[in-house]
């Protein structure tokens, strides 16, 4: 009886054997256990049920022997366990707790393996946001692109004009991440200061070859001076994963003042902050310094065609209020063959700019294909002179292409950009 008062002390919410019942004592299951020997739940059914038959039968007093039978049918209704009943056994059932402890884990779990998160491919690391990078001991700059579907053409490769977007966007950036970009489209502080701006006066490309879809291209820049009053600037694109040459390209760039839309010399400002970062490095070695000229008036030995009423959009002008440089290609191609673009691919090109193109200019494309080829057919290699004017006649841009049929390795087109 003492036990059994201790025990209720100790354990106040379990209730107290009945009198009449004592084999419902210690050595028998409490009916609010389950199986495992924790405290059942309140909402149990059929626990409540046999502990209400149990507590029924035990407060029936004895008439007639009916105690006797009561306590059996009481005895019968419980059923019968060897868990003791214990300290632990009377605890909350600690399994939400558990599975709460166990989310957490592995949700910190993966969590640090997303942060431990290694790349498959080791190029997938380089430049992964496409910010770009000084290298060299700050004489380069290094950047990578991503080939997008919307700058692929029919042929599934990157277009021409895609590749010279990027030797332009490498020049800015270089530009910016040396912190010499002030409130212009390329020019210093010290130009910004005296409203000067870059312009190209000439370019040359040559591709090896296109790169397709989802390809990544490594382009490096870098800057030279170009005589007296001129600067020079090389690329070199390679496939990011090979390390093949893809194209290499050089240009001349002179300065131009904003508001009188004049050449104008390099002052002895500007070059103090741009000399540091000369390198002196071709990316073309055998450079096609050939003049270009003027397109021939006898017809009868060159295939001309033109394309007449070509005009700017407003998202072809820059910041500095004329047409981009990459414009002008796409408006020299615009009057080459179509079964030129159909069957070969352009293998280099050499560009001399001559005057700027204003939002207003109204312009005509006119092509040269020189008899060397079958131009109904386009099965042999070929060159081309363009020449991009205005309607009105002064030539904005002098040009030279070279082709080479598709599929054709690059070997056999350079023994004909050096004739």
């Amino acid at each position: 009886m003492a036990a059994s008062i201790a025990a209720s002390a100790f354990f106040p919410g379990s209730p107290a054997p009945a009198p009449a019942a004592p084999k419902n004592g210690l050595g028998e299951r409490p009916e609010s256990l389950d199986v495992r020997g924790v405290a059942a739940k309140p909402g149990s059914s059929s626990n409540a049920v046999r502990a209400g038959k149990t507590r029924a039968h035990a407060a029936v007093p004895k008439v007639n022997g009916g105690g006797k039978s009561a306590v059996a049918d009481g005895e019968h209704e419980t059923v019968p366990s060897s868990v003791p009943r214990t300290f632990y056994n009377q605890l909350p059932d600690w399994s939400m707790l558990l599975a709460a402890i166990t989310t957490i884990f592995l949700a910190a779990e993966k969590q640090w393996t997303l942060l431990d998160w290694k790349p498959k491919r080791p190029d997938m690391l380089s430049d992964t946001f496409g910010f770009g990078r000084i290298i060299h001991d700050g004489l380069m700059f290094r950047q990578n692109f991503s080939i997008r579907s919307y700058e692929i053409g029919a042929d599934r490769t990157a277009s021409i004009e895609t590749m010279m977007n990027h030797l332009q966007e490498t020049a800015l950036n270089h530009v910016k991440t040396a912190g010499l970009l002030g409130d212009g489209f390329g020019s210093t502080p010290e130009m910004s200061k005296r409203n000067l701006f870059w312009v190209v006066s000439q370019m040359q490309a040559i591709v090896e070859r296109y790169p397709c879809w989802g390809d990544t291209v490594e382009v490096d820049t870098w800057v030279s001076a170009n005589g007296k009053n001129g600067m020079r600037r090389d690329w070199h694109i390679r496939d990011s994963i090979t390390g093949d040459t893809i194209l290499k390209a050089t240009s001349k760039w002179v300065m131009m003042n904003k508001l009188t839309r004049k050449l104008a010399r390099i002052p002895d400002e500007v070059r103090t902050e741009i000399e540091p970062y000369f390198f002196e490095r071709s990316a073309i070695l055998d450079e096609d310094n050939r003049k270009l000229p003027k397109l021939p008036e006898d017809k009868s030995t060159a295939a001309n065609f033109v394309r007449t009423g070509l005009t700017p959009r407003w998202a072809d002008l820059d910041i500095n209020q004329h047409v981009n440089n990459v414009k002008y290609i796409a408006w020299i191609l615009e009057s080459a063959p179509i079964s030129i673009l159909e069957n070969h691919e352009l293998a280099s090109i050499v560009l001399d700019y001559k005057r700027e193109c204003g939002r207003d200019s109204v312009l005509q494309s006119h092509t040269t294909v020189h008899t060397d080829c079958n131009s109904e057919s386009g099965e042999t290699t070929l060159h081309c002179e363009h020449v991009l004017s205005l309607e009105s006649g002064p030539t904005m841009v002098k040009a030279r292409t070279m082709w080479r049929p598709k599929g054709t390795k690059t070997q056999e087109t350079v023994v004909l950009s050096s004739l």
